[in-house]
């Protein structure tokens, strides 16, 4: 059981980035999968999350209306589209699923503790 993290790099002020977060040994539509980020020296933050079953998607006020979440069911992916990057975006960004379904019976989507599989991460870097 596996995820992998995706597409990161160095992007201008303004431009966009699209993650995306592969799973392997199971099936992204059945189950929650979150968007974190880590800067230097701060705590994970939470990005977004898209719930098991198309049951919903969720943000957090911070990257509400540039960021947006995505499932691809056929590729077994989820992806997280970054538009009008900032260079507070700056991060490793990791995806996480709630294989547990911790989300889907408490309906919490923004603690990473929530959530019990882990991406290896991939670095954003926002600069001019």
């Amino acid at each position: 059981l596996q995820l992998q993290a995706s597409g990161g790099g160095l992007a201008r002020p303004g431009e966009s980035l699209r993650l995306s977060c592969t799973a392997s040994g199971f099936t992204v539509k059945d189950y929650a999968i979150g968007w974190f980020r880590q800067a230097p020296g701060k705590e994970r933050y939470w990005l977004s999350s898209i719930a098991a079953r198309s049951l919903g998607e969720y943000y957090s006020n911070s990257v509400r209306g540039r960021f947006s979440i995505s499932r691809d069911s056929a590729k077994n992916t989820v992806y997280l589209q970054m538009n009008n990057l900032e260079p507070g975006d700056t991060a490793i960004y990791f995806c996480a699923a709630d294989l547990s379904l911790l989300t889907y019976s408490n309906g919490i989507y923004y603690q990473p503790g929530q959530y019990d599989t882990w991406g290896q991460g991939t670095l954003v870097t926002v600069s001019s």
